[in-house]
């Protein structure tokens, strides 16, 4: 039974826009919002992208051994554009973590179910787009912790 190594992951949407972020107990049981970044579009090519920069900076700041980022996978199972820049980004942010691995993980309707989840608790509108990166970024973070238990059990 291999278990779960101890600490701190966090877990990541990246939008377009915005970057989602929420962090992980220790023992990896529950994943709760933490942070929305703006994504910095602007950074010359050789740059390290401010949200890249701040993503760090959380790293450090909550000793996390991990990241977990989300990857739309589409409906069929395909890795579309979507995916595509998402791994982009896993690759840069990775150079940028080192020695903290990133993980992708299929996140397949995480933002559907988090928007859905909030307006079941009446958050609606700019008040949700505020949070729905967040809580794209739980729901992507709980679910890989729900499978790494489900695994070593």
């Amino acid at each position: 039974m291999g278990e779960l190594t101890r600490g701190v992951r966090l877990g990541v949407d990246v939008g377009q826009v915005r970057v989602g972020v929420a962090r992980s107990d220790p023992h990896g049981v529950l994943a709760t919002p933490l942070v929305t970044l703006a994504r910095d579009l602007t950074a010359a090519p050789a740059a390290v992208p401010s949200d890249m920069t701040q993503l760090a900076q959380l790293v450090a700041e909550h000793e996390a051994v991990e990241v977990v980022l989300g990857l739309p996978v589409n409906l069929a199972g395909k890795l579309g554009p979507a995916a595509r820049h998402v791994t982009a980004y896993a690759d840069r942010l990775a150079d940028v973590i080192a020695p903290v691995p990133v993980t992708l993980t299929d996140e397949r309707m995480s933002t559907v179910v988090a928007s859905r989840r909030l307006a079941e608790r009446g958050v609606r509108g700019k008040r949700q787009r505020a949070v729905v990166d967040q809580a794209a970024a739980v729901e992507i973070l709980q679910s890989w912790l729900e499978a790494q238990r489900r695994r070593t059990e």
